[in-house]
């Protein structure tokens, strides 16, 4: 044997040691095995195999990421290091059964079709673990039900996520924590304080590459090696939340933690997987991984037809308005971090925001842009300036070329308006108060929709307090905000007959954007204003105000969200058909696709 072929040997060995499925090998059959086995290392990018190509023997994912995917593109399986694949087309004729995308820098360890038959037929607990992966495979349905579409999309973490966790305090060592996983087939240990809070986490990637690769002692304790205050959430986050999380930083694993930050479960990949996540996962890895702004378009092309199956699987209306927000603010988080490499580090603190639609979570498939930029006190015109505008310009322009136009009233940051310190924001909100003419409460209405999208988000804390609580004090200005949002009414006539929009081109259509959820918004916006609420979501507002003493009565608050939740499931519906039909969605419906029922409500 080569002194290659001997280090290859050496280091699948180390890797493949307590994993599935060769820990309970036989010396023979593993030697078997490593006897004519290759390494590869693949670039990101990178398509390994297209359907019908031969398959090299079985491959071992070693580190990095692939994809599977179906002929349309669609994600089947998301594989990560210990996973393996080509088990069935050796089964098969060889050929390749999947599209295998590299998504990430990876190394391979391919071993030999011949060596795995005859260990197949040889050595039963290697057999069943196979076995168990294709009986999986066809018990999977063809379709999704509505039910488990819904349940993915609007259930929570604390629905899916594994537990207890396994816990190890963060003094105990490397072995400890490896017998554990090992013993107990686990991929990763959440390692806790003295005081039982989280900590930290090891994962079966860190003991492979920061371990036994680097040589260290068996005996280390877990600090040095654990990755931490690791990024966590609360089980009543929503799995849609955990997906874009998970996939915008590229983490396998998600601690879930109590209000004292102790762990109460764990999610990983696999979790969501499993859940049938697919196309919102796929779409956001994609929006993550795009080189430039028209990459960009390419991904969002793909939001009619997610929009179209999140309605035809029946979920709520305003769950898919946070999902479509979600893709809003992984396009925009991803422009962002593209501005930065273009362009270098920003010369100050700065916090990107979204308002309007995007700031309230509220988005449809007709969306434009509505965003600006905090910077910090002290923020230099002549010194950061520049900078600034070209960061502004740079990711306003990718967002109109993936597909969100630009505003037309020029609520972006790219207007210097927009994009100024927290004192003069501060400024502007006090005028706005103070002196609550039309304009004045146009803007107001805006911007107190307001929500962090990335950046220093403690410079936006403070300033959402300050205005809340003046607001709320001030009878004068709250008065003027109610009058201007009685300027957008129902579309009822004179006799409570429903009320067309005039212009030729939507003519006997009604108009549910602006006739319909903008009302609600309104009031939402006001009912929050008068009881310092925080949330910008129109429906968490009302659902905030109905729950608090003094701001609005529980029947009013339940009629709300009933109306608020109606017209949202129509627009929608409306759009979906649109999609369908081929046609661009809008938010004009014609009355006469109702039933009487839906009409009269």
């Amino acid at each position: 044997m080569t002194e290659q072929m001997a280090a290859r040997v050496e280091n699948f060995t180390a890797f493949a040691q307590g994993r599935a499925p060769f820990r309970g090998l036989s010396t023979a059959h593993f030697d078997l095995l490593c006897e004519k086995i290759e390494t590869r290392t693949i670039a990101a990018g990178t398509l390994l195999l297209e359907l019908g190509d031969q398959v090299e023997g079985l491959y071992v994912l070693t580190s990095g990421r692939v994809h599977l995917l179906s002929a349309e593109d669609e994600l089947v399986s998301d594989l990560f290091a210990g996973d393996v694949f080509g088990q069935r087309s050796l089964a098969a004729d060889g050929k390749a059964k999947l599209k295998v995308l590299v998504v990430e820098d990876t190394d391979l360890t391919i071993i030999d079709p011949g060596a795995f038959k005859t260990v197949l037929a040889q050595d039963q607990s290697f057999a069943q673990f196979f076995q168990r992966r294709s009986t999986m495979a066809a018990a999977k349905p063809a379709a999704e039900t509505e039910a488990s579409r819904s349940s993915l999309l609007t259930g929570t973490v604390g629905d899916i996520m594994s537990k207890p966790p396994r816990l190890l305090p963060e003094t105990a060592s490397l072995q400890e924590a490896g017998q554990m996983m090992h013993a107990q087939q686990i991929s990763c240990i959440l390692t806790t304080d003295a005081d039982g809070m989280l900590a930290g986490i090891v994962t079966t990637g860190d003991l492979v590459s920061n371990v036994v690769a680097q040589g260290v002692d068996a005996q280390t304790p877990l600090t040095q090696v654990a990755t931490r205050d690791p990024l966590s959430v609360r089980p009543g986050t929503m799995l849609i939340d955990a997906v874009s999380l998970m996939t915008e930083r590229r983490i396998g694993h998600l601690p879930v933690i109590d209000e004292e930050r102790r762990p109460v479960g764990i999610v990983t990949r696999t979790d969501l997987i499993r859940r049938n996540t697919s196309t919102i996962f796929q779409i956001i890895s994609q929006v993550s991984r795009a080189a430039d702004a028209q990459q960009l378009s390419q991904v969002t092309a793909q939001k009619p037809k997610l929009l179209a199956e999140l309605v035809g699987a029946g979920i709520e209306g305003h769950m898919i308005g946070r999902i479509m927000t979600r893709v809003t603010d992984a396009v925009t988080k991803r422009l962002i971090e593209l501005a930065m490499q273009e362009i270098g580090p920003a010369p100050a603190e700065w916090l990107w925001l979204a308002c309007g639609s995007q700031g309230r979570r509220e988005q449809t498939g007709v969306s434009d842009q509505d965003n600006c930029l905090f910077l910090q006190n002290g923020y230099v015109d002549a010194e950061h300036d520049n900078y600034f505008e070209r960061f502004a310009k740079f990711v306003c322009d990718g967002l109109d070329v993936a597909g969100y136009f630009y505003c037309p009233g020029d609520m972006m940051a790219m207007n210097p308006r927009w994009r100024v310190p927290v004192d003069v924001w501060q400024s502007y909100f006090d005028g706005w108060i103070k002196k609550p003419d039309p304009m004045a409460q146009m803007l107001a209405s805006v911007m107190f929709d307001l929500r962090p999208i990335a950046g220093e988000e403690s410079l936006f804390e403070g300033l959402q307090e300050t205005v809340l609580e003046k607001a709320s004090r001030d009878s004068i200005f709250r008065a003027h905000m109610t009058t201007n949002s009685l300027k957008h009414q129902p579309p009822l006539g004179l006799f409570g007959g429903l009320s067309y929009v005039r212009d030729a081109e939507h003519k006997n259509a009604i108009d549910l954007k602006h006739s319909g959820v903008v009302p609600i918004t309104d009031l939402g916006r006001l009912y929050a204003l008068h009881g310092q609420i925080p949330a910008a979501n129109t429906r968490d507002r009302i659902i905030a105000s109905r729950d608090m003493d003094g701001v609005l009565s529980k029947s009013g608050g339940d009629d709300l969200v009933d109306a608020y939740d109606l017209i949202c499931d129509l627009r929608l519906k409306h759009q979906a058909n649109q999609i369908k039909l081929g046609e661009k969605p809008d938010n004009f419906m014609i009355p006469d696709t109702l039933s009487a029922l839906e009409r009269n409500h």
